[in-house]
């Protein structure tokens, strides 16, 4: 991929593909949207592709973790967000289950994402995966693999615990991407895990790695549109860096307008639309008439 803006072209999965900072690319971006305004933003700020995550659950829904999204509610949103139409490669999140029961519940899910707009979908795990990334691969849907720490396993892990502390968790994750290479995942996330493996990771495969918690020595960076934009509630992980405080904003906003409407501030009249002279005076009229009949006085 080259380095122009992406303003200048529209990303595909193949360009996304053969981006490895290595071979004279740059880093790419990936941030979450989950909805057509989400996804302008996103697009008009330059990133290369757009997930669909099934954090939606946390950020959007008011879930206490990602285990309860189903294909649906993913469907719904991804149908938002390419509403707005980006430039950029749209990527759904297959939510927990999914893709757990076999290879043709795994496509069947996929392709309800992929007729909602998706043009590649992204799933959790290593090599007990590959037979279901081969299904989803041979039925032409780009698939993007997601290693380290996974959330949907968050409950195995003991939550959402940094994965990769030692030689032989770094060894296994290691084997799982380059195991999901050569299933033919087109890139892959790599999740909470200490930077030098990450770096190890992304020098050992040939498809770019998208690190979120993972250092710089990724091919590129994903984060959650609410944490990036300080929407967030509660605890940031350690490598969110918040760009904007713009929950803190909108409830001022909202505050502010809250006092206007209560001291009759809003709507003044350069918020209200203008009658005819003729209809003015009939209103007047009304108004005089309900007065006389004991009704509510006039503002």
């Amino acid at each position: 991929m080259e380095s122009a803006s992406m303003s200048d072209r529209i990303a595909t999965v193949p360009a996304i593909a053969g981006s490895k900072v290595r071979s004279g690319s740059r880093p790419l971006v990936m941030v979450t949207a989950y909805d057509a305004p989400g996804a302008r933003i996103a697009d008009d700020g330059g990133v290369d592709m757009i997930l669909v995550g099934d954090s939606v659950a946390m950020a959007v829904l008011g879930m206490p973790d990602t285990l309860g999204v189903r294909v649906r509610d993913i469907a719904h949103h991804v149908a938002a967000v390419r509403r707005a139409q980006p430039r950029a490669l749209v990527v759904a999140d297959l939510p927990w289950l999914s893709y757990h029961r076999g290879r043709r519940r795994a496509v069947e899910a996929a392709g309800k994402l992929v007729r909602a707009g998706a043009q590649a979908v992204k799933l959790e795990g290593g090599r007990e995966r590959l037979d279901v990334i081969d299904a989803l691969v041979r039925a032409q849907i780009p698939v993007m693999g997601h290693l380290g720490l996974t959330p949907q396993s968050a409950n195995v892990f003991g939550g959402m615990v940094v994965q990769g502390r030692s030689i032989v968790a770094a060894e296994r994750i290691l084997a799982d991407a380059m195991a999901l290479e050569q299933a033919g995942v087109f890139a892959m996330v790599l999740e909470g895990i200490p930077a030098p493996i990450a770096s190890v990771v992304t020098a050992r495969v040939g498809v770019p790695t998208i690190g979120i918690g993972a250092g710089a020595g990724c091919d590129g960076q994903v984060l959650v549109f609410h944490d990036l934009l300080g929407f967030a509630d509660g605890h940031r992980p350690r490598f969110v860096k918040t760009y904007a405080e713009l929950g803190a904003a909108a409830r001022e906003a909202v505050a502010a307008w809250a006092k206007d409407v209560t001291e009759g501030a809003y709507p003044d009249d350069a918020h209200a639309y203008r009658a005819s002279t003729e209809l003015a005076a009939w209103a007047e009229r009304q108004l005089t008439s309900e007065e006389r009949r004991g009704g509510a006085p006039r503002s």
